[in-house]
């Protein structure tokens, strides 16, 4: 076949595309050759191969150094051996060499387990530091949501590539020369004194223990044994599709009940959902939608188009930091789970008769950046945050393991009521494009006053990086755009500001596939047959749902009734929207 090269690997014949590095060439027919610094972010273009580890190296008949496979084209009639006397010494001497310079903690590390290094150690039988030097110092830092230990950074530079290639954020790169090299920000500042937007993709390639989230867990605990807390738990629509692979579940599996059982079991006084919120955002993002379309229908010139979504604050942050220009395009609605806290602190605490002070409320997230948003001055009351902080999939396993319960095992409940029953339109915000979904399914009916004759919008599902829809509306051609990675959203804000993007509602999620591939999901190492397994369930999730679209739930139009009114109303703007601020680094 044109352009098919054929090697031997082991052994075996094998034919791959021109182009194909040794080490995927080994792949495709099943043998697994260990690498480090290798990264293939499945579904964006971008591979991660400097060979700077040399874990991988084979042996290459003809060639008289090891070569990197990672980094190694195949060529025609080439004769590889990835398991020679010579290959396995050498890869297990650079391990140790590794090991020299990396601290032995990893009792108390917090990638435990789930360290990439330490898998290799196991896997090359490495039981004494045959090499014992000068351990290099290098810098710490805790976020609001990520944790920096640079003394145990091994150089692979996943985290620079994901800044700098998929989110194009651009925080990170090589400080200082030699033994002193690190991987920091510019001028080796802090995370916080840079554009960094708390996505935490870097924490979710990272291979150690150098980059790794904020943990909440002891607080969380803390609060649970407090009688003077009441203590309320909102998990995220892709927390549900991804918390079974903790436990040895397929990725996609629905765990929706015993998720809910699971935290009455650690000890929350009410059980509630973030998906309820989902519903509520839609009928204020949707009605924001109808508003900003009906101005320019009736020809405002001044109207902010395309009006783009909120839910995700790491792209929040990442406007706020790089277009200050274009503020007043992004919707202000707040993000699901601070409507939660919102509703919860302001209208249920007090039908509840709990003081304010007294509810602590806790987001359960496939996100680390929700752990920033909680920490934002205008979404609190005199100091009392709405949502007083969030946790991640990965801390909620570690917490159910930590209590010895036995998840798989668990019966299925319920959500509480009221705040625990949503639509199937709220289900499929975790992954990229629901949201668009979700809104279409509502602004689509109240606009044309007609019912949708297909609930599914299919143009705007997938891991496409950018996918595009034109909605049919009386005669109206709507058109829409979905997003996923910053990457990508810059693109498109580029675009708006130089006056080229062409839409009516833009939908952005910062993360690769959307909440379903946050940074505070299970590892998935850049499988994306993961991440559509997750996806899949969403939807599953979706189609099992009574009712799917938002502004159909009976609780959400009960708390309009008797509460906020109306979308967009005076109480609904006060409680649910915000405001943005100019963050550029000057």
């Amino acid at each position: 076949m044109e352009n098919m090269i054929t090697l031997t690997i082991d052994n075996r014949a094998v034919s791959v595309p021109k182009g194909t590095t040794v080490l995927d060439a080994a792949a495709s027919i099943g043998i697994n050759i260990p690498a480090l610094c290798h990264m293939d972010l499945k579904g964006t273009c971008v591979k991660n191969s400097p060979a700077s580890c040399r874990i991988c190296v084979v042996e290459v008949e003809g060639r008289r150094n090891l070569a990197p496979s990672c980094a190694t084209q195949v060529t025609e009639g080439m004769v590889v051996r990835t398991n020679s006397a010579r290959v396995v010494r050498a890869r297990k001497t650079v391990a140790e060499l590794i090991l020299s310079d990396h601290p032995n903690d990893c009792l108390t590390c917090p990638k435990c387990n789930d360290c990439e290094l330490q898998k290799l150690v196991t896997r090359f039988n490495i039981r004494r530091m045959t090499y014992k030097g000068e351990q290099s110092v290098r810098k710490k830092e805790e976020t609001a949501a990520i944790t920096r230990n640079m003394d145990k950074c091994i150089l692979c530079r996943r985290c620079e590539t994901v800044c700098n290639q998929v989110q194009t954020v651009g925080v990170l790169g090589a400080v200082r020369r030699g033994f002193e090299t690190t991987i920091a920000p510019t001028f080796d500042r802090m995370f916080k004194d840079t554009d960094c937007t708390y996505c935490g993709q870097c924490v979710a390639v990272c291979p150690t223990g150098a980059l790794t989230e904020r943990d909440n867990t002891d607080r969380l605990l803390d609060d649970l044994c407090n009688p003077d807390k009441i203590v309320i738990a909102q998990p995220a629509p892709a927390v549900r599709v991804a918390l079974g692979e903790e436990f040895g579940m397929e990725p996609g599996t629905i765990v929706t009940g015993k998720l809910a059982t699971s935290l009455r079991y650690l000890g929350f006084d009410y059980v509630f959902d973030t998906d309820f919120a989902a519903d509520l955002t839609i009928m204020e993002e949707g009605a924001e939608i109808l508003h900003r379309l009906k101005a320019f229908l009736g020809g405002d010139k001044g109207v902010k188009l395309p009006i783009m979504t909120s839910c995700c604050p790491a792209w929040v942050n990442f406007y706020e930091h790089n277009y200050p220009d274009l503020l007043e395009y992004p919707s202000s609605a707040k993000s699901p789970a601070q409507m939660f806290g919102a509703i919860a602190k302001n209208y249920w605490a007090q039908k509840m008769g709990i003081p304010r002070e007294k509810l602590v409320v806790v987001s359960i997230m496939p996100c680390l950046a929700k752990k920033y948003e909680c920490e934002r001055e205008e979404f609190s009351v005199n100091g009392n945050p709405d949502v007083d902080y969030s946790i991640s999939t990965r801390e909620l396993a570690r917490l159910i393991k930590r209590s010895n319960i036995d998840f798989k095992s668990l019966p299925d409940t319920e959500f509480d009521t009221p705040m625990g029953e949503s639509s199937g339109a709220g289900a499929i915000f975790g992954a990229t494009g629901g949201v668009m979904e979700a809104a279409l399914r509502t602004v689509y009916e109240v606009y044309t006053g007609k019912t949708l004759p297909r609930l599914d919008f299919q143009d705007v599902r997938g891991l496409d990086g950018i996918k595009e829809a034109t909605i049919d509306l009386n005669g109206f051609a709507l058109k829409v755009c979905v997003a996923h990675t910053l990457g990508n959203a810059r693109y498109l804000m580029d675009k708006l500001r130089s006056g080229e993007l062409n839409y009516h509602v833009v939908e952005i999620m910062a993360c690769p596939g959307g909440c379903i591939g946050g940074a505070g999901q299970p590892y998935h190492h850049g499988n994306v047959e993961v991440l559509k397994a997750r996806a899949r369930a969403i939807y599953r999730e979706d189609e099992g749902k009574p009712i799917r679209k938002s502004h159909e739930n009976p609780d959400i139009q009960q708390l309009y009734k008797v509460y906020l009114g109306e979308p967009l109303g005076e109480l609904s703007e006060k409680l649910l929207h915000t405001h943005y601020f100019d963050k550029s680094i000057k």
